[in-house]
């Protein structure tokens, strides 16, 4: 059984204030109006919720019951539409971030800043995982914003943030000849160092040499970004890795970079959000404030 809370919203009223014309003057609605909704809703309970008197009305034992029950629902239906509110006004509320540890340090740690500083009462929440697990958790709902590389899916937008670039690179003790500009042939036959399998970096760069026939087959795989420096700089091979997550790295000469004889298409980290699904306010004022900072 349907009863429309305007109903119940009068029943609290009259039960409040014991008079008919005091809670019509409160509703700002007619005596006729409120002893119309409270003839309604007890037809529709099939319950006497008050009793009449000269001085006013009381409530029945049925009555009172339910009134303790109608108080606490409208009392939470208050609350929440007190905290949609601060919500929007972004007073309160979590924002869900989905972004690798290399993404979010290289890339995201200004604006989580930026955005704490302006919207403290905001809990920023962010989840670690590489591209195809923050894509996943971005469909399922589980993350607001997911930070990603090169997603192809007609059902998010998404917004262009920074180029990547591979490059192959490995300790300046190590021997090579860092003047030979290297073949495919020749990078594949050195002892490579390359993050695990199911990153999409790595799934990249095997389908780039597998286009020239030339297939890749690491010595050493790793889940850590940081790991590829660390081993490359004690000689342990070669590494595949990201130029921009190991710019400092190079500029402090603990590893050198290869020449090479063929071109490495850029890929590129994009900001993506479900399509047709509206964005918290705290999500759309993070991507707004991202949108200005990387909009050329």
């Amino acid at each position: 059984m349907a009863v429309k809370l305007e109903l119940y919203r009068v029943f609290k009223e009259v039960a409040e204030t014991g008079n008919i014309s005091a809670a019509a003057k409160n509703l700002y609605i007619s005596q006729s109006a409120v002893s119309q909704s409270v003839k309604q809703l007890e037809t529709a309970l099939q319950a006497r919720l008050f009793a009449r008197s000269p001085r006013g009305v009381s409530l029945t034992g049925e009555g009172q019951m339910l009134y303790q029950y109608v108080r606490s629902a409208l009392g939470l239906l208050a609350t929440g539409e007190d905290k949609l509110s601060q919500a929007q006004q972004l007073l309160l509320g979590t924002l869900v971030i989905g972004a690798s540890d290399t993404v979010t340090s290289f890339f995201l740690t200004p604006y989580l800043d930026a955005f704490h500083r302006q919207h403290p009462g905001i809990r920023l929440k962010i989840v670690s995982g590489r591209s195809a697990k923050v894509l996943s958790m971005l469909r399922s709902g589980a993350v607001d914003i997911a930070f990603a590389s090169s997603p192809s899916d007609g059902n998010l937008d998404s917004w262009s943030c920074f180029s990547t670039h591979s490059v192959f690179v490995a300790g300046s003790g190590y021997p090579c000849d860092f003047d030979h500009v290297y073949t495919r042939r020749e990078i594949a036959d050195f002892p490579l160092i390359l993050l695990e399998r199911k990153a999409s970096s790595r799934v990249f760069l095997e389908q780039e040499f597998l286009r020239s026939g030339v297939t890749l087959t690491p010595e050493i795989e790793l889940s850590s970004r940081q790991l590829l420096v660390t081993l490359a700089r004690i000689g342990l091979g070669v590494a595949g890795v990201t130029l921009e997550f190991v710019q400092r790295a190079l500029d402090a000469g603990d590893i050198r970079q290869l020449k090479l004889g063929f071109d490495i298409p850029a890929r590129t980290v994009h900001m993506s959000t479900v399509r047709d699904v509206t964005p918290t306010a705290a999500a759309a004022a993070f991507m707004e404030m991202v949108r200005q900072g990387t909009r050329a």
